[in-house]
This record gives structure tokens, sequence and C-alpha cells, in this order.
């Protein structure tokens, strides 16, 4: 064991970087050249040495080192690694608003906000405050265990909520994972949940691929004895195959008629914030009929700014119920087709049916072509090919909708 007096007189050899004068268990005070003088204990960490730093001399002596050591090898016993609980100490000194989920998550959501749409940032916020936070929220992220995070999860399966407790789950995942990048954690325990929640998989919107039973629904909504507002949104709906909020949506000064043009402004597509703001408009080539039906809708609502106002207020859209009962009114459930449902029934046939360029498609779709390392490489609008190929998907219907014969696929094994 050093007595003061060696601490206090012990130097470096000027032929050496450091020196080290050993105390025992794994304790020993290193001098460097300069004269500093620090207290270190080194021990084993699975097959490697480390050392965790107790000090300095003289503002550390002797006896407070020993304890320090003493007090580092009872966290070892206990399984707490003093390294990493230093560090966690200094990265949590660098962040003084705290270290519990709710701080973290509302520290990791303040940081991601700002690049997502702003229905996906009101719908996470919201997640966060009604199924983690009244659970969660006031503890430590290094005290929360992976059983206390599924017990949380399973409240939300509890109330029959399968998809919304998986999303849930990667909300918790990425505030773990910027808990462990802060230092707030040491490891994401979300990893430990694979498996553990009921699988959700997503439900695809009804869609009809069958060409006899898409003539019929044709010949449905043709016949459909409705407003003109709601019977244009119907037919536009399977021929320009747009989401439904897109269409609905649309202003007259979108649309240019002579050109057979619709021009829908990035903020309204289905894009990322900075897509929505920085990205190009989406062009949809309007074939003959469809221009034709909204010359015809153009008496009924031209002198005002949406194509198809809602009922209550010219201001607002046509809502997406109206089309929906349209559609039961007609004997369509949601089981059967939705009006979404219209873009799988169009993509789906336009390939098989009218062998389309499935790029082609895509593109009309303002779908993103990706790489094989998931970034968006395409950025061909495709406009010539799409022009053409709407004007053929209109024909196609009205062949379908007239009870034309449909030629079978014959496919090779």
């Amino acid at each position: 064991m050093l007595t003061d007096a060696e601490c206090r007189n012990a130097t470096c050899p000027p032929d050496k970087k450091r020196h080290r004068l050993a105390d025992g268990g794994g304790l020993y005070l290193e001098v460097s050249p300069s004269g500093s003088k620090r207290w270190f204990w080194k021990f084993r960490k699975g097959a490697s040495e480390t050392r965790l730093a107790l000090g300095s001399y003289p503002e550390v002596g002797g006896p407070a080192a020993r304890k320090k050591r003493d007090a580092a090898r009872l966290d070892r016993a206990n399984g707490i690694d003093p390294v990493q609980t230093r560090k966690v100490a200094k990265l949590t000194a660098n962040n003084p608003a705290g270290d519990s989920f709710k701080v973290v998550a509302l520290e990791w959501y303040d940081k991601q906000a700002p690049q997502w749409s702003e229905a996906h940032a009101v719908r996470a916020k919201r997640q966060l405050e009604r199924d983690l936070f009244p659970w969660l929220g006031e503890r430590k992220m290094a005290d929360v265990t992976p059983m206390e995070l599924l017990a949380t999860l399973r409240k939300v399966e509890e109330r029959g909520a399968i998809e919304t407790a998986d999303r849930g789950l990667m909300l918790a995942r990425q505030v773990w994972r910027y808990a462990v990048a802060t230092g707030r954690a040491e490891r994401d325990i979300t990893g430990d949940l694979k498996g553990a929640l009921s699988p959700y998989r997503g439900k695809h919107f009804a869609a009809i691929t069958d060409p006899v039973k898409l003539g019929e629904l044709i010949r449905a909504i043709r016949a459909y004895k409705g407003g003109p507002i709601v019977r244009a949104a119907l037919q536009l709906a399977p021929m320009l195959f747009q989401r439904p909020g897109e269409l609905r949506a649309a202003d007259w000064s979108e649309i240019d008629l002579d050109a057979g043009l619709w021009t829908i402004p990035a903020a309204r597509m289905k894009r990322s914030k900075d897509g929505k703001e920085n990205g190009d408009p989406h062009l949809v080539p309007l074939p003959r009929q469809a221009v034709e039906i909204l010359r015809g809708l153009h008496g009924y609502t031209g002198h005002g700014v949406k194509v198809f106002p809602g009922e209550r207020s010219h201001e607002r859209p046509l809502s997406e119920n109206a089309v929906r009962v349209a559609l039961l009114s007609m004997g369509y459930t949601p089981e059967m087709q939705t009006w979404h449902g219209f873009r799988a029934t169009a993509r789906t046939m336009l390939a098989e049916r009218l062998e389309c360029d499935p790029l082609v498609i895509e593109a009309q779709l303002a779908h993103a072509v990706k790489d094989a390392n998931g970034r968006a490489y395409n950025r061909t609008t495709y406009l010539k090919q799409r022009t053409d190929m709407m004007q053929r998907w209109a024909d196609f219907l009205d062949k379908l909708a007239a009870g034309a014969d449909v030629i079978p696929l014959h496919r090779v094994a």
C-alpha cells in the first residue's frame, strides 16, 4: 500500500511515457512526465483488461482512492459496470432535462418531427401520450425492463388494437435507440420483445381484379342516381386511381381540361415534410373520358374553388364517407371494394390485362421506385407513356362496362 510520502515524491523516469505505482487490489497511481498524478483501478471485462479513473492526487489521497476502488468492486459484484455508469453520469450531466422515458421520448420527437408530415407527427405524438407516457413516462430509461414495456404494450392489445400495439413497439424502439446514443440507456431493450406481441398483418384495401366483376361495378357506378358531385367522383375514382384524399380535395386551378392534365401540388401528396415542401407536383394525364366527366361537372361546381365541394360547405372537399356510402348503396361493402382499393384494381389489371410497364404504373401511382438498397433512383415521370396508358385504361373500362369479351390469360407454369 502506497504511503502519502511515496505518492508525493513519485516521478516519471525521462525515458518512459508514464510510470505506475501499484497500491493493491488493482489500484495504482499513474505519474506522467509532466508530473500529474492520477489514480486508476484496473479490472478484467470479459477477455480484456480495462480501467476506471478514480481522481487526481493530491485532491484524492490514498485512503479516498481505496474507498472508490472498493465501491467500484462492489458494483462489479452486483453486476454493474462502473465504467459504463461513469459514462452515463457524464452524458446525463450534458442532458440536464433528465433521463425519464417521457423526457427522452419528447427530446427524440422534437428532433424527428420537423422531417415528418404533419399527419404523421400528430399520430406519433398522440400515441406516445395515450399508450406509453401514462405507464412509462416517469420511469428512468435505464430502469425499464423488457417485461415492463411488454406489459404496457399488452394493455393496447387488450383493447383489440393489434396494429396500434405494433406501432407502439416501433416508436419505443426508436426512443430506446436514441436513449442509447445519448447515454440514457445501456442497450435497446425492445429487441427482447421480438415475437412477444400478437403478430399484425396489414390489411389490404378490398379491390376487385376480375374483369367481369369490374365491368359490373363500372356499370353500377354509371347507373348511380345520386348527386352529380358524388357520381363524378365515383366515375373518376377507378379511371384515375389516385388516393381518395388527393381526388376529393382537388381544386379547379389544378386541372387543365384543354391540355388534359391534372397537376397535384406536392403539398397535397402523401410524402415526407421535405417532399411536400420541396418536391415536384404529381402530374396525372386525363384521358378523354375523364375530361368529358369534368367538363360536365364544371357546370355545377366550376364557380367555386373545389372540384368536389362538400354539401355543408363549398370551401371544404367532399367527405370520403360520401363515396363509401354510395358504394354501399350499390351493394359493394368494404369487404368487396373500397375507394382506395381502386388503386390496387388498376395496378393489377394494367399489368396483367394490358401488360403495361410496371415502372410506368408505379409512376402513375406516385410511388417512389427504389433500388436494391432502398434508395429512390428513378426520377423519370414517364409522362408520355402514362398519357398513352391512361387512355388505354379508360378505353378498357368502357369495354368492360359494355360487356365486351375478356380474353383470359394463359400463364406458362
